[in-house]
């Protein structure tokens, strides 16, 4: 579905958007989330099939709705701020999809690393899987993973989720 079939539930009312006691209006977005695919249904219009969660939050709803771009844009008042959040994460996604591929130097040791975002990361055997480690390229900081993946592609997406998580 897309997302004018999704302003077409909410225009027409549908799931939450017809009922007494939910907020139309004043929601705030605390998170969003791809699910890599559409597999819930918005909490709000209760129709839209939805890959890419907005959580919102309301002071006077006791709980956080999953919902999607459009509805999350209606409930915050804010279509664009939505439509922002969605097309930085669906850039994300597709960055993240290219990132095992991309041109990884090997080292003196080895191992394959790369520069991005700020980091030098390094990905190596250890044990009988993978590891990472992370250097800050300003700060100089090193974070090493705290657990070992199956494979070299997991522990490379575990340091590209890493580098490119939001902050708290």
């Amino acid at each position: 579905m897309s997302n004018i079939e999704e302003s077409e539930f909410v225009k027409s009312k549908r799931g939450k958007w017809s009922k007494s006691g939910v907020p139309h209006r004043g929601w705030r977005c605390v998170d969003i989330e791809d699910l890599g695919e559409p597999s819930t249904t918005c909490g709000m219009c209760e129709s839209q099939e939805i890959r890419f969660v907005h959580f919102m939050e309301h002071s006077n709803y006791p709980e956080v709705l999953q919902v999607g771009c459009v509805c999350a844009g209606h409930m915050e008042g804010n279509l664009a701020a939505s439509q922002a959040r969605e097309a930085s994460m669906k850039s994300r996604a597709a960055k993240r999809k290219r990132w095992v591929t991309r041109a990884w130097k090997i080292s003196a040791k080895g191992n394959p690393h790369i520069t991005a975002d700020g980091y030098r990361i390094t990905v190596y055997p250890r044990g009988n899987g993978w590891a990472c480690t992370l250097a800050g390229l300003v700060s100089g900081a090193v974070q090493h993973s705290r657990r070992y993946f199956k494979t070299i592609e997991e522990a490379k997406l575990a340091a590209f989720d890493h580098i490119t998580k939001k902050s708290a």
